[in-house]
């Protein structure tokens, strides 16, 4: 079964993501708004028991964060994706870190850059009309993320959340 690792952010940001996603991102119905804190990943059931079991570990060593989103970016030319930048801090980094280093399948595809995708798949012609729009617009949004999630994918490919840890050392 496919894995993965997320922080979804408060109500007020997915609403806003939301409002681009319906329209521009083809997996708004397979997945609420959310920031990667690990790629998908494949696990049977005994090894995400112990998947499950290092996540306590490490949440218990990581304290809540500031999600701070200042402005929409995009992944292009690489790929035609628009998100709204998370502005990295040490507890978000540190995170990613004790996730994706020396954690099962501690491989990344990709340089982390934190976000919330809010279109995807577009063509060349729609990205460059949608990003101009979104960077009129702009964003400005802080929170604070105090617990995470492991996500597993369904037949369908939506994902839910088999478990929710909370983010516990004190600052």
């Amino acid at each position: 079964m496919k894995y993965g690792i997320v922080a979804f952010p408060s109500k007020k940001l997915q609403d806003l993501a939301n409002g681009y996603r319906k329209r521009y991102d083809p997996h708004y119905a397979l997945i609420t708004p959310h920031m990667t804190l690990k790629d998908p990943f494949e696990a049977n059931d005994k090894e995400i028991e112990e998947v499950a079991n290092a996540l306590k570990e490490i949440t218990i060593k990581n304290s809540p964060f500031e999600l701070n989103v200042t402005k929409v970016g995009s992944f292009a030319p690489t790929t035609n994706t628009i998100y709204f930048k998370v502005v990295p801090n040490d507890e978000i980094l540190a995170l990613h870190k004790d996730l994706n280093v020396n954690f099962y399948h501690d491989e990344n595809n990709y340089a982390f850059v934190p976000h919330v995708t809010i279109a995807q798949n577009l063509t060349s012609g729609e990205h460059d009309d949608v990003i101009n729009q979104m960077k009129m617009v702009g964003v400005d949004h802080s929170e604070v993320i105090d617990r995470i999630h492991l996500l597993y994918q369904l037949e369908d490919g939506s994902w839910t959340v088999y478990e929710t840890f909370r983010l516990d050392r004190e600052s």
